[in-house]
């Protein structure tokens, strides 16, 4: 008979949402905390404060090659809450006019953040909660958070749902090897730049690569599915190692940048811009362990950076992590 434990989940993006569905699924009770206002991670969408538009500006869209996160995809669409996206996608500044692959990109809808708040649904989810420590108490675990010092729950295992420079510090007093393998993790930062316009941009594709100067990413955000075609909305990010270099920048300063760049492609000028830093947007090179996971200890990892990157290697890493203890 397979023992059921009292578990604490610490991130409540894609890797994290996954692992603790996965738990309580096999009878586990799962408590997920998370240091931001809602659970997605970079499955994110930002609305303007106004009430009017949004932009996904995190994790752009997402493929479905490996079986089982082919499964969940179908289960989302069923739901509601994700749908296959089609623009009319191209490649600039490509010298070989190589096309991008002919792969099946989906979207959360009405936002990217839709397929992570579902899952959140039927989860114990406490958001505003940054766990700053972990206390080891006999064979069970303890968590301080620094809203509100020590938590009184007692936990069988602890499992580190997050970013890898975020991962460290929390596992590395209590699993040396665990925090090394973090600690080799390179992670990247990315600027994201929310253009919205007035009127319709013409603009002969909905997304395009680029592949020279800052920008490496620009999509028609209102184009996705269950957006508002009526308010065009623009979502640029920057190259990898051109964030990294600009990183420290104020976010006006890095938008004007950008903005330059997108005038440049032949992008107008918009009513309005927002830009957003991402300090762990993605790897160099993401690991393949999968998850980590200390059995004697019963402290685990998951995350894309573990899994190869993107929204699929997320969600699989927290499928593996899951099955250790299941």
């Amino acid at each position: 008979m397979t023992r059921l434990f009292n578990l604490a989940v610490i991130g409540a993006g894609i890797a994290g949402l996954s692992c603790a569905s996965a738990l309580r699924a096999a009878g586990h009770t799962v408590h997920i905390f998370d240091k931001g206002r809602s659970a997605s991670g970079r499955m994110s969408t930002r609305r303007n404060a106004d009430g009017g538009g949004q932009c996904d500006h995190g994790a752009q869209y997402f493929t479905a090659r490996d079986p089982a996160f082919a499964a969940e995809v179908a289960r989302w669409q069923q739901a509601g809450v994700a749908a296959l996206w089609a623009p009319r996608i191209t490649v600039l500044n490509d010298p070989n006019l190589r096309q991008p692959s002919p792969l099946e990109r989906f979207v959360g809808t009405p936002g990217m953040s839709a397929p992570a708040q579902w899952l959140a649904g039927s989860l114990n989810v406490s958001l505003g909660s940054t766990i700053k420590r972990l206390h080891r108490d006999g064979a069970h675990w303890q968590l301080e958070s620094a809203e509100q010092g020590r938590l009184d729950a007692r936990f069988d295992a602890v499992l580190l749902a997050l970013p890898a420079p975020q991962a460290r510090p929390l596992a590395e007093s209590h699993a040396p090897a665990l925090a090394a393998v973090a600690a080799s993790a390179r992670m990247r930062g990315c600027w994201a730049l929310m253009l919205q316009f007035d009127g319709p941009v013409d603009l002969p594709f909905d997304a395009a690569f680029v592949n020279s100067g800052p920008l490496r990413w620009i999509a028609r955000d209102s184009h996705k599915p269950g957006r508002d075609p009526a308010r065009e909305t623009w979502l640029l990010h920057a190259e990898a190692e051109w964030s990294e270099a600009h990183l420290e920048l104020l976010p006006d300063e890095a938008a004007a940048l950008m903005l330059a760049a997108f005038a440049a492609l032949g992008g107008p000028v918009p009513q309005t811009c927002t830009a957003h830093r991402w300090r762990y947007a993605d790897m160099r090179q993401p690991l393949l362990d999968g998850c980590l996971w200390d059995g004697s200890l019963r402290l685990g990892v998951c995350g894309d950076w573990l899994n190869g990157g993107k929204v699929e290697g997320a969600w699989l890493s927290g499928q593996r992590l899951a099955a250790r203890l299941s």
